[in-house]
């Protein structure tokens, strides 16, 4: 059975909800971590986890609302902490991929929410675009665990993040043809990886173009399984342990 350790499951992108819960099921998806990260999209989340068993959370405000974010979002987000089934803060982070100018305030946003996870000893869901070394250093000043959601970067970087306790999140990306992924997938452990499809976004070969959905894990986890050289069954096992040991499923 595999675990979807973050996706999106919005009304915006998703005609009709009930029929992704059960094709998801069918293609033995046992639990999807969905991810909140606007205030819109939290209410929505929120929702969805008390309609569909299958459905987890992690809520926290994504670096690009870093502008317009103020304390008193920040006080909802934590009102949220003591619900049924929110097992994390994500996904937060840095991203200068499209302006470095508010710098400070996507610092700012990321520290107050590491604070946050510190303080309800929650795993975060870490987005790094093009700000590697900043999202390092500033993890390491606070004691969290988590998942580096879409990990792109070398394995000098992989390697980094694992030794500060993070596992890496592995999604359809892997699949594509240039993509130099599988190089640093192929020499990192596997007790280091946990599946994600970040769905409806980075839909694997051989769907690459349509509306991703949690149901192609597992041709997220073919992939991988002949990479390392095991089964899909295997493989499916230790990354869905790997999410559970994070992850507080009995939330």
């Amino acid at each position: 059975m595999f675990i979807d350790t973050h996706c999106h499951l919005s009304r915006e992108d998703y005609d009709n909800i009930d029929k992704i819960i059960v094709d998801n099921k069918k293609a033995l998806v046992d639990k999807i971590v969905v991810s909140g990260c606007s205030r819109g999209s939290i209410d929505e989340v929120m929702d969805l986890k008390d309609k569909y068993e299958m459905v987890y959370v992690t809520i926290g405000y994504h670096p690009e609302y870093a502008d317009t974010i103020t304390e008193s979002d920040l006080d909802y987000l934590k009102s949220l902490f003591g619900e049924k089934k929110v097992v994390g803060i994500g996904e937060i982070g840095l991203d200068y991929h499209y302006t470095k100018e508010n710098r400070d305030k996507q610092i700012w946003l990321f520290e107050e929410q590491l604070k946050i996870a510190e303080f309800f000893n929650l795993p975060v869901v870490i987005h790094s675009r093009d700000a590697t070394m900043d999202t390092i250093n500033t993890l390491k000043k606070y004691k969290v665990k988590g998942i580096i959601h879409c990990f792109s970067g070398s394995l000098e970087t992989a390697n980094i993040y694992i030794n500060m306790g993070f596992l890496l999140g592995i999604g359809g990306v892997v699949t594509f043809k240039n993509s130099k992924l599988k190089d640093v997938v192929k020499d990192v452990p596997l007790e280091s990886i946990v599946f994600e499809t970040d769905s409806p976004y980075l839909t694997p070969v051989p769907y690459r173009g349509k509306v991703n959905s949690s149901k192609y894990l597992e041709f997220i986890a073919r992939f991988i399984a002949d990479i390392k050289n095991i089964s899909v069954e295997e493989l499916a096992e230790i990354t869905s342990r790997n999410a559970s040991s994070l992850f507080d499923f009995n939330r």
